[in-house]
């Protein structure tokens, strides 16, 4: 199965390279984060599964449990991460248990963290205490779904699962999580991870209308950090060395090819035991922190990463940096893949989008395709209102070129790129 699952990631990744040119992205309130553009050597980690009170596999004697070792190799370094956690998968039978080496190790229909039968040694209810040191050692959090079930089917892989199917039902889990970790710390989440990536949702909603709603950034990443997927090796002993030594050395080999290889960089990672029942990251972590750090790196959390940086291809260096990273505060003035293209010509429809008020360009789509069933791009709520407050002329197509900006919202406008426009905004 390991096999199967790595011809499939690289199919996936041979696919996504091809379909890059023509995949078509939007101006959106959601981006995604995988890496930013920054001059610094500073990268993010990010865990994702737990908490897990159980302890590491191998036991390494010490009586820790996995987050726990994280959290004190993380100290050690002085390094920051982000915790993509969930709440508890308790509540995720009846299941039976798939075959250990396999993605349904932990259960058939659903997930279950740490393990099968084990669910309470895991998860923000029943171990808020590991969930607080996060917060107190200066971590962060980010939203994986209270019960980590699927937001939509994914045939490859995971055709046996459940799913939550619903945009409520994804909205529902999401606000458990959410509103528990808040309750109980104080700490209000701003970003989220869906459970293995599977972004579709009914009625032609995907987890950006969900993130969207909830006020999240999507953390996704930009390298994967291993140790997740089993080595093959029959004899344990070897498997875990060697999955430890997959994690370390493909580290070092990108770090002796590239020394800023890094910069920038979303890490993924697992808080949790991969396919085999195994944790090589308990034991790699150190050694991945030292050559990063030994490099010059600092390791810090997505919050932090984005505070010096949070776009892709926009960093420091633009005379417009300060103001844009302020507008995405509360604006849509990026793409959803986390890009600003400030050389491109500035569109009615991404013009809409920086005028329109935000419940008008994600509820009111939302709910009218809930209630029509037709895909509508994101723009279409924007130009509705725009037009409707005179901002727009009528009938502007959402991918014609802007030719005029409306009174009282702009300086004057030098011309009408991206960078132009954005530029000439007053923030209301």
């Amino acid at each position: 199965m390991p096999a199967i699952v790595k011809l499939g990631k690289k199919a996936k990744a041979i696919a996504k390279t091809a379909l890059a040119g023509k995949e078509k992205h939007y101006v959106s309130y959601v981006r995604r984060l995988e890496r930013v553009k920054t001059d610094e050597r500073v990268c993010a980690m990010t865990f994702d599964d737990g908490p897990m009170a159980d302890p590491a596999a191998p036991d390494d004697g010490s009586g820790r449990g996995m987050t726990e070792i994280l959290l004190d190799v993380m100290k050690k370094y002085g390094a920051h991460g982000t915790f993509d956690v969930v709440g508890f998968t308790g509540d995720n039978y009846p299941d039976e248990a798939g075959k250990v080496g396999t993605p349904l190790w932990g259960g058939t229909r659903f997930d279950h963290y740490p393990d099968f039968g084990r669910d309470t040694c895991g998860g923000a209810l029943h171990q808020m205490e590991l969930v607080k040191r996060m917060l107190r050692e200066g971590h962060s959090l980010s939203n994986h779904g209270y019960r980590h079930i699927i937001f939509g089917k994914k045939p490859f892989v995971y055709g046996k699962r459940s799913s939550l199917g619903d945009i409520d039902k994804v909205l529902a889990d999401q606000k458990a999580l959410h509103d528990l970790i808040l309750k109980e710390t104080g700490c209000t989440v701003t970003m989220g991870r869906p459970p293995h990536y599977v972004d579709r949702i009914d009625k032609n909603l995907t987890s950006y209308d969900a993130y969207a709603l909830m006020d999240y950034q999507y953390m996704a990443a930009s390298y994967d950090g291993g140790g997740w997927l089993p080595s093959g090796e029959s004899d344990e002993k070897k498997a875990t060395q060697a999955e430890i030594d997959a994690m370390i050395s493909v580290i070092r080999k990108k770090l002796d090819a590239d020394p800023d290889f890094f910069r920038g960089q979303i890490i993924f990672q697992k808080d949790g035991y991969n396919m085999a029942k195994r944790t090589p990251v308990a034991y790699a972590l150190e050694e991945q922190l030292r050559l990063l750090t030994e490099a010059g790196y600092r390791v810090v959390s997505v919050e932090e990463l984005l505070e010096i940086s949070p776009f892709a291809d926009v960093g420091s260096d633009c005379p417009l940096f300060a103001k844009l990273k302020d507008l995405a505060k509360d604006h849509a003035v990026a793409y959803d893949d986390n890009t600003l293209r400030l050389d491109a010509v500035m569109t009615w429809g991404e013009l809409a989008m920086l005028l329109a008020p935000k419940d008008v360009v994600t509820k009111e789509r939302i709910e009218t395709i809930c209630r029509t069933g037709k895909q509508l791009t994101p723009y279409r709520a924007a130009l509705a209102y725009c037009e409707k407050a005179g901002l727009i002329p009528a009938g502007s197509r959402e991918d014609g070129a802007v030719t005029a900006v409306p009174d009282g919202f702009f300086d004057p406008v030098s011309g009408f790129r991206r960078y132009d426009v954005l530029a000439a905004y007053r923030k209301q």
